[in-house]
């Protein structure tokens, strides 16, 4: 019996210097890339945020969460495509584990809490 093709998660970090228009294209044609050659589980827009460390010299990035199915070819192609695409400053392709999930926070809602650094013990 075949094994049904496993859950991927591809995220996006999209340049927020690059026009509104062609950050959507380019959500939009990875989306379709993913429905001709396999299936669209979910997207989630994360919107802007700021980068752990630089990027490209960019230090803010529009955030996205497309999960999907399907073969290698898919990989493959996403793999061909997305670097050459104008506006994507990173993105990275994880394969799920059997059983995980695939529901994730809306981080787009939650806002961002700072850390707060815990006060340090007096000495006595």
């Amino acid at each position: 019996m075949a094994l049904p093709p496993p859950t991927y998660d591809l995220t996006l970090l999209l340049d927020t210097a690059a026009d509104a228009d062609r950050r959507t294209k380019i959500v939009s044609d990875a989306k379709a890339l993913i429905e001709q050659h396999g299936s669209l589980v979910g997207h989630h827009e994360w919107g802007s945020r700021p980068t752990t460390y630089e990027v490209h010299k960019k230090t803010e990035a529009e955030y996205h969460l497309v999960q999907f199915k399907g073969p290698r070819a898919l990989l493959e192609e996403l793999d061909r495509v997305l670097p050459i695409t104008d506006g994507v400053l990173r993105y990275r392709i994880i394969r799920l584990a059997p059983g995980t999930p695939t529901s994730v926070p809306d981080l787009k809602s939650e806002p961002r809490e700072e850390a707060v650094p815990e006060s340090q013990p007096q000495a006595l």
